[in-house]
């Protein structure tokens, strides 16, 4: 595969913040959640995902270009702060909350209207956009660990 085609892939960059206080199943099912509703979100062109091939002719597609960088949040109101700074900017993203684990969808949606925005907790938040315009809001935030 040729990439000699595709911007530069610092240029743009995923980044999930996981609230370092949930427990590490949960925010890795929160995770998943999260990055499969952003790619579903943003144009897959804009996300550049790429198929890797081994030597013997095996697919391992849907990979992608850019960085996908993960970050620590000391707690909940911190990704809130986050996510607003990023609905201000109208960078393309998806969160996940408490109320979205407990039983089927319906029962998640419900729970989730039945709760202020103020009073959720937020396990995590996941973004795609420039990598500069990211970094000025969430770079205070360490790698997690």
């Amino acid at each position: 595969m040729d990439v000699s085609n595709l911007p530069d892939e610092s240029s743009c960059r995923f980044v999930a913040v996981l609230n370092k206080k949930v427990d590490i199943g949960r925010l890795m099912n929160a995770l998943g959640h999260m990055t499969a509703g952003l790619a579903g979100k943003v144009c897959q062109a804009d996300m550049q995902f790429l198929e890797y091939r081994d030597k013997d002719g095996g697919s391992h597609p849907g990979i992608s270009h850019f960085p996908f960088i993960v970050l620590a949040a000391g707690n909940s109101n911190q990704i809130r702060t986050a996510r607003k700074e990023a609905i201000s900017r109208g960078i393309p993203l998806t969160d996940f909350t408490s109320t979205m684990t407990v039983g089927s969808s319906q029962q998640q949606l419900n729970a989730t209207e039945a709760v202020r925005e103020e009073e959720l907790e937020y396990y995590g938040l996941c973004l795609f956009g420039e990598t500069e315009a990211l970094r000025e809001f969430t770079g205070k935030f360490s790698l997690f660990k």
